[in-house]
């Protein structure tokens, strides 16, 4: 399983559409491990364009604080599953809370 968090100046970024790389985490989900974890540049932002660039990257989750829910829509045709409302913390912890059914969907903190 791969999971992709956005990233601004080596930290989370809440709002997925404004990150300036994705970590993509490599995870066992049988053992509940960590493989690895790489780091992506997006394309430039435009509407429609990073759910089919994470999907090429074979991404099965994404991790975000924020995302509006056209991109929400796409990620789900492409059966990408989306988790929202997530606080800023390291990409191994969230993906690690994540695997242990602790990261819970939260507020939305896109606001369009």
């Amino acid at each position: 399983m791969i999971i992709a968090i956005p990233m601004a100046g080596g930290e989370f970024c809440p709002h997925f559409g404004r990150c300036e790389r994705f970590a993509l985490v490599e995870v066992d989900e049988a053992n509940r491990d960590l493989v690895g974890i790489t780091e992506e540049i997006p394309p430039p932002h435009e509407p429609g364009v990073l759910p089919p660039w994470l999907r090429a990257r074979r991404v099965d989750v994404v991790i975000t604080g924020g995302m509006g829910p056209r991109a929400q829509q796409l990620f789900a045709r492409d059966g990408i599953r989306v988790v929202v409302g997530a606080t800023a913390d390291t990409p191994e912890n969230l993906a690690g809370a994540y695997l242990d059914g602790m990261l819970k969907p939260g507020e939305n903190a896109c606001d369009h």
